[in-house]
């Protein structure tokens, strides 16, 4: 019998079965209670609270930062099966996740990451508007407001206006 430490048994036992990053990020911010700390009774039972709570926090951290290291086109992808293993459609995933957007950043974290998290969520968002209009038949206002922006900054270049 392989003894594994707390973070490897989380890792290759209870988050190996999850899909999706953004489903796994969202499982361990539920694991956390009202102080800061997590509470897994499993976890704890074979390593004890102190180094399962440690190997929690550690892995939520990762967590978070692989989220926000990862391609947005990866990330729409991962919407697709996180959403699909919540049960619920993309948009009210990424709805849901928004609105709980505190309650996904682990302790002691950051503004940057509270600040990231919240743009990559919006754009995620975005991008599924924009590819069901288009899967829809509706114009790409996006490209629409790329094009336009990029003829004015072309103007404002050739006026000398920066």
């Amino acid at each position: 019998m392989t003894l594994l430490s707390a973070w490897e048994d989380l890792q290759k036992t209870t988050l190996k079965v999850i899909r999706g990053s953004l489903r796994k990020l969202e499982y361990l911010a539920q694991l956390r209670d009202v102080k800061g700390g997590y509470l897994h009774w499993g976890l704890a039972r074979v390593h004890g609270q102190e180094r399962a709570n440690a190997a929690i926090a550690d892995c939520h951290r990762s967590q978070l930062s692989k989220v926000l290291s990862t391609p947005l086109r990866d990330l729409l992808n991962d919407v697709s099966a996180s959403s699909q293993e919540a049960g619920t459609s993309k948009e009210e995933y990424l709805a849901r996740l928004s609105s709980e957007l505190a309650r996904l950043l682990p302790s002691n974290n950051g503004v940057g990451s509270n600040r990231h998290l919240s743009s990559v969520l919006h754009a995620l968002s975005s991008l599924l508007r924009a590819k069901s209009r288009i899967s829809n038949g509706e114009p790409n206002t996006l490209n629409e407001v790329d094009a336009s922006s990029a003829h004015q900054t072309n103007e404002e270049d050739e006026r000398g206006i920066s």
